[in-house]
């Protein structure tokens, strides 16, 4: 059984950066792609950044691009979401998600993630 658990959240100023991480657990995860997505009040929850486990291909949304940066340490099975110059818009539950098999392709499709973090609040004051 997958298990996912991200750390990082909080309140920060425009401008300023987090970090997220999430633990993986539970799985052989080098043939999967891991996601970040987001989900503010009352909006859909959407894809942020995506990498793949096996040779680090990565996706961003345009709205994240030159600034948030996906990473991952297989030491550690960990997956980190580097957060630079926040907006009042990045406010939003963060979400860690993972998709077995995933292609290049398939990274940015919601539905074919199969386990899910329990998200973790970021909050950018203006």
């Amino acid at each position: 059984q997958v298990q996912l658990v991200e750390t990082g959240g909080g309140l920060v100023q425009a401008g300023g950066s987090l970090r997220l991480s999430c633990a993986a657990s539970g799985g052989t995860f080098s043939d999967y792609v891991m996601g970040w997505f987001r989900q503010a009040p009352g909006k859909e929850r959407e894809i942020v950044a995506a990498i793949k486990w096996r040779g680090g291909t990565t996706y961003y949304a345009d709205s994240v691009k030159g600034r948030f940066t996906i990473s991952r340490d297989n030491a550690k099975g960990t997956v980190y979401l580097q957060m630079n110059s926040l907006k009042p818009e990045d406010t939003a539950v963060y979400y860690c998600a993972a998709q077995p098999w995933g292609t290049i392709e398939t990274m940015p499709l919601l539905l074919r993630y199969e386990s899910w973090g329990q998200g973790t609040q970021v909050t950018v004051s203006s």
